[in-house]
Order: C-alpha cells, then structure tokens, then sequence
C-alpha cells in the first residue's frame, strides 16, 4: 500500500460533528475564498480554475474551466449546481450536501463571479430530505452573512442563490434534462445540438451546469491557487476527489484521495480505506465508475484512480462509485439489478433505451429466475448491439443522452467475464450461489 500525505479538500471539516453550521464553517475558513476571488476580476478567478485542470465530479470528467470557457456572451446568465445525485451506489454528493452545504455554497457562489451570472440554482434530489434541509438553512445563514444577494461583503457585486428540490428522477442527473426540471417540465434530456447548455440553456440563455464536488473545490483553488490543485494528481486527473466504496468490503464509505497516486488495490485493500474483502473472501470483479460503466476483473485492481488510465482500459471513473464484488457474487442477479434500474429510470423519449432496456431486463430476469435458454445469451449481445453498435467503450450514441448506451454495460461485461455462470443458471435452473 502506497497511499499519499495529500490533505483532504471538501471533506476537511466533516471530522466536526457541527460541520454543517455557519459558525463552524466561518471557524475552518469559511467564505475567505470568496472574499479573495471578490477582490481580483472575474477572469483571474476563471484563469485560477482552468490552472487547476479540474475535472467535473459529476461523471463526464469534462475539465469546468474549458466549460466555462464556452458560455455564450449574452446580458442573462444562470449557474446550474447538480446535486441530482441518483445512480445507485454512489453518494459523495449525498455526504456533502448534508455535512458540508456551505462548501458547496461558496463555491456556487465564486462561480456565479467568475462568469459574472447573477442568477444560480442548487438542484437536489428530492429524497434527500435531511440534505436538502440543511442546504436551505445554510443558505438562509450566508444570506444574513452577507454572502449572498445584494452587494456580497461590499464588493458590488450581487447574485441571487436557489435550492430546487429534484421531483426523484434518474434523468434529471442529466444536465439538460435537469434544466426541463427546472422549467417545471418533464426531465426529457435535450437534443445536443442545439441544446448545449453553454449556448441554450435555463429558459433558452447561456447555462452553466456543473456537480457539487466541483463547486465544492473552488473556495480551495481560490485560496491556495490553481497550480496548487494541479500539483497533486498527475497529467489531466489533478487534485483530490471523493470516491463512494461499496459492495463486499469490510469498510464502505466515502474516501478523498489523491488522484492518479492512488490505485483501486489502495481504495479497496488499505486498512485505512476499505480494508478488504469482507469475511476473507476474494475480489471477483469490481465497478470502478458507477454501475453504468464497463466492470474489471482482479487484474486490474493495480490501475491508479486515474481518468486516462482508466479509459484506456475500456472503462470510467465516472461518477466516483466503486462497486466491489466477493467471490459468492452472483453475476446474473447483479447485472440484471442493473439493468432493470436502468429500465424503470429511462425517460422514454428514444426507442432504443425505452424498448431495448426491457427487452434485456425480461431475458436476463428469466435466466435468473431459472427459465434462461442458452441462445439467450446470444439475443442479449444483439439487443445490446442495436443500443450500443460495436458493444464498445465508450458507446456510441443512438439516443439523445447518454443512459441509453450505457445499459448494455453491464450486461456485456458479465456475459464476456462470465459467460459460463450464464450457463449455468440456463443448464440447471437456479443460481449456483443460491
């Protein structure tokens, strides 16, 4: 094991049990990097975060200054936060919103500056009762501080801050699906073109839509400078990022590590981590992504917690949910657990996700459930064929957002890694794992 000295970033405070609390934000530093990103122009602050080569936390790893770099000029601009937050297994979002909602806060806000927007939302999922109480509170606080609204700190500038509770869409975690929620619509994702939030966004104007661990950053990147964040990490994966352990380890949670330094062997095994597999058993195969993305085997366990490195190998970091599986796992069951996630969350609007996605949840339901023939496995990778053509990674696109192609994931994966579980669920009737 080889993990850094790197110092945590967004989740510094939580050690403190009032972490949520203006007083205890104001304590740790709070809001200083808004009053320093106020002192310099716009620009600096937007020049600091493309230094800092920060990669968006949500799940497209699309680097938030080039982002920001592409808003269309115009005298009307929104700032989108998504804390939408809904794939299964991941929720680093979930613990920031909670225990640090402040964070997130000063960070919308420094962002509202550098792109001069004076109007900005913070989207959270509607079942996240607790967070979305404690982001509304914090919001209320930094409002009588004077962070927020007319003249912040005397600094002339103003911006109005919402929290918008989500109506428990998937989709809406989708940024322009997320922006029809927002206009009180159907969460239906956009056709891109012309819909790229950065030109038609919010009510038709120029939208910047980023994740709450990216807005969380800022307040950091402001007060100690972009290539400071761009020191830890290597090559484009730079700084510290929050990844969710879960599945069969001894220790789930949530882990800021450095990344590219650290390896997904560090994330699972580290006493100090996730401690290893629970009960003694041994690793099958893990998620390293979030359960839309491509699964590894154990060897790949020693590939670093890298956004290159793992694309290369035919996956994703994704979201920032690692989903390990033991040695008692039953494929089948995971997988089609997936898929009819998947399923149930597809908006509709395309044929290829709203048919394919339940053609595929019927087949492998009916192997799982011991009625499987063995041409099944042969009509799987075809209906995943004609939502993803060439069952490659990254898929190509048939649908207008991204789930669409993302359903085959899992189903191809556990059908190439293991085929003959597959078979055996068709041949005797039952699952071997009981």
């Amino acid at each position: 094991m080889a993990l850094t000295d790197a110092s945590p970033i967004v989740t510094a405070r939580l050690r403190h049990g009032d972490s949520h609390t203006l007083e205890r934000y104001l304590a740790t530093g709070g809001y200083d990097g808004l009053r320093r990103a106020l002192r310099m122009e716009p620009e600096q602050v937007a020049e600091e975060v493309n230094a800092a080569s920060l990669l968006g936390r949500g799940g497209a790893g699309f680097p938030a200054g080039r982002k920001w770099s592409m808003l269309r000029p115009s005298p009307v601009r929104y700032l989108v936060v998504n804390g939408d937050e809904s794939e299964p297994a991941t929720f680093k979002d979930h613990l920031l919103i909670e225990r640090d909602p402040h964070g997130i806060i000063e960070g919308t806000l420094i962002a509202a500056y550098a792109n001069q927007v004076t109007q900005a939302f913070i989207f959270v999922r509607g079942e996240f009762a607790l967070g979305l109480e404690r982001m509304q509170a914090a919001l209320n606080e930094a409002y009588q501080h004077g962070a927020v609204g007319r003249d912040i700190f005397g600094s002339g500038f103003s911006v109005d801050v919402v929290v918008h509770p989500g109506a428990g869409a998937y989709i809406a975690g989708e940024e322009t699906g997320l922006l029809e929620s927002l206009e009180g619509k159907r969460a239906f994702p956009r056709i891109k073109p012309p819909y790229f939030p950065a030109a038609i966004g919010l009510y038709g104007e120029p939208t910047i839509a980023n994740n709450t661990e990216t807005m969380a950053n800022l307040p950091w990147i402001v007060q100690h400078g972009g290539h400071a964040f761009a020191a830890l990490g290597e090559g484009s994966s730079t700084g510290t990022r929050v990844f969710a352990l879960s599945g069969h380890v001894r220790r789930p949670g949530n882990y800021e590590l450095e990344m590219a330094k650290t390896t997904f062997r560090d994330l699972i095994f580290a006493p100090v981590l996730g401690g290893g597999i629970r009960h003694g058993r041994e690793l099958k195969a893990f998620i390293p992504g979030g359960v839309s993305a491509p699964w590894f085997g154990p060897d790949q366990i020693d590939l670093p917690l890298d956004q290159d490195a793992v694309g290369k190998a035919g996956s994703m970091l994704g979201s920032g949910s690692v989903v390990v599986m033991d040695d008692q796992t039953c494929v089948v069951r995971a997988a089609w657990r997936i898929v009819r996630f998947f399923y149930r969350e597809s908006c509709g609007q395309c044929t290829p996700c709203r048919e394919g996605a339940g053609w595929i949840e019927k087949v492998v339901r009916r192997i799982e459930e011991g009625s499987g023939r063995e041409q099944d496995l042969d009509l799987l990778l075809d209906v995943c064929d004609n939502i993803a053509p060439g069952l490659s990674w990254p898929p190509q696109q048939t649908t207008i957002c991204v789930l669409g192609p993302s359903i085959p994931s899992s189903i191809v994966w556990a059908i190439r890694m293991f085929r003959d579980e597959f078979l055996v669920h068709i041949k005797e009737g039952a699952c071997p794992y009981g």
